[in-house]
Parts: C-alpha cells; sequence; structure tokens
C-alpha cells in the first residue's frame, strides 16, 4: 500500500505447455479440511512473464482475456489493461494527482477502483476505460472484489465490509479470526473473491490469506516466498512487497505480481505438509 482495450483479447492464451498441467481445473485451492485451524498452502510457479517495474501495483483483474492493473503513489496512479505475456501496457488512463490508485474490482461491463484516502471509488466502462461516476465511502480504501452479487473491501484493517454493488452503500462489516495462527490479521489488502473465499494479501509480509467472508474464518494461508525468491533475482532495489492477485478461472490458477515487481506469474496453490 504505502502503498480501449479490444473487446476479447486473446493476451492471456499462454502456451500450448502451459495448460497441459495435472491439477484439474475444478478448484483453485487444495482440501481446506473439517478441522477449525488454518490451512497451511503455499504457491507453485508455473510460468512468468515481463511486468512493467514502474507499476506499483494495488489490484489486478481479468476477464475476457484482458488483464485489468490498477496502479498507486500520488502523481503516478493509473488504471491500464496489460498483455499479460509481454508486460506491454495496451491502454491507460491516469488519476488525478491528489488520488492514490488502490483496489480494483469488476462489476459486470464496469471496473470499480478505490483511492486509499480520498473516499472515491471510481467507476469506469470496462471496454472503452471511459470514467462513468463515482461512489463515496467513509475511511481507507485498500482491497475490493465482487463475491456473487455484493462487494468485499477492505481499509487495511482486520474487517472486511460488505457492499452494494449498485450503490456501494455498507451492509455490514466483519472481523477476521484464525484459528490456531499466529502471524497477522489486519494490514489485509488486495483482495480477490474466488469459490467463495475470499484471498487477502497481508501488506508487508509475504503471506496471502484465504477467508470465509461470511464468517471472517481464515480457513488458510497461502506462503508466496517462492514468487519473493525469484524475482529478487532480477528486481532492483526498488522492488516493494507483494501485491496483485487475479484469479484465472479457466485454469484454475492465480496470477500474482507485487508493487515495483518486474515479473508476473501464473501459479498454483499447493499444500504444504507440515509447519516448519
Amino acid at each position: 500500500m504505502l502503498d480501449a482495450p479490444e473487446a476479447e483479447s486473446p493476451v492471456l492464451d499462454a502456451p500450448a505447455a502451459a495448460h497441459d498441467e495435472t491439477q484439474s481445473a475444478t478448484s483453485v485451492f487444495p482440501p481446506v479440511g473439517v478441522g477449525t485451524d488454518v490451512a497451511r498452502w503455499t504457491v507453485e510457479i508455473i510460468e512468468s512473464f515481463p511486468h512493467d517495474p514502474e507499476a506499483f501495483t494495488q489490484g489486478l483483474e481479468i476477464a475476457g482475456g484482458t488483464m485489468y492493473e490498477s496502479t498507486g503513489l500520488r502523481g503516478r496512479s493509473s488504471l491500464r489493461t496489460v498483455d499479460a505475456l509481454t508486460g506491454e501496457v495496451t491502454a491507460r488512463v491516469d488519476l488525478a494527482e491528489n488520488l492514490f490508485g488502490e483496489g480494483l474490482t469488476i462489476v459486470g461491463d464496469t471496473l470499480v477502483q478505490l483511492t486509499w484516502t480520498s473516499g472515491t471509488a471510481l467507476v469506469y466502462d470496462r471496454e472503452t476505460l471511459e470514467e462513468l461516476g463515482a461512489h463515496a465511502y467513509e475511511g481507507e480504501g485498500w482491497g475490493l472484489c465482487l463475491s456473487g452479487d455484493v462487494l468485499i473491501m477492505s481499509d487495511g484493517s482486520d474487517r472486511l465490509a460488505r457492499r452494494d454493488p449498485e450503490t456501494f452503500a455498507l451492509l455490514g462489516t466483519v472481523t477476521v479470526t484464525a484459528s490456531g495462527y499466529d502471524g497477522r490479521l489486519d494490514y489485509l489488502n488486495e483482495l480477490e473473491c474466488v469459490e467463495d473465499l475470499v484471498v487477502a494479501n497481508v501488506w508487508q509480509t509475504d503471506r496471502l490469506l484465504v477467508i470465509d467472508p461470511a464468517t471472517g474464518r481464515a480457513v488458510a494461508s497461502i506462503d508466496a516466498q517462492p514468487l519473493v525468491d525469484d524475482v529478487s533475482l532480477s528486481a532492483s532495489s526498488d522492488m516493494d512487497v507483494l501485491n496483485g492477485v487475479a484469479l484465472d478461472s479457466d485454469s484454475a490458477t492465480l496470477w500474482m505480481t507485487g508493487k515495483l515487481w518486474p515479473r508476473l506469474y501464473r501459479v498454483r496453490i499447493v499444500e504444504v505438509p507440515q509447519w516448519d
């Protein structure tokens, strides 16, 4: 945190070999199990691609073969479409200099982009990136995703808010809990709604939490250290933290990157047999 695409663009068509995967494309996640303790998962890199090292990534989404990215920092914030296989920015809208871009999600034919401290969610046409309007909200905006017919939003705390996707009205909040887990539960940042669960980047860590948004219970923790180790081989000293996760529903995998990272990854979520 402190931190007009062409229709149906084929930019996310990965090489044929990349789709020859043993994991069934039915679930992104390993089995959660029957207990209440937090499951331990990690990432397995399938492939990686160039990513704009000047993009302070705050939100990542995929739809209709197009990747959308929200970037932050005042005077550098933007909404952009990206060719995920080349890293090329194919369209871009810059935010006003006083706005700090944050989380991003898709709602029908629109994109909704949060801002950090301005209390404004910007709404765009998904095809043209034309700004259509805005919603006002109280507090900070960090992450955003659409779960069914409800928006889930983070504000950097240990709470997730539910909002109406049409009016942005606050419908309620839930506090995140985690049985037997000693990692931090606040600093919930960029969100991705996946299979009735929410994947939340935990700011300033290399971990993500997988949360049931109805109860607030964290069912799993994802250790993304393999990405940090890999990107560190090619990154400059300006590289910032892990942030940015998007669902690839066709292959039941996730795309991940970070702020000022020169690489974008497609990963599989796998179990870790036991705690180190």
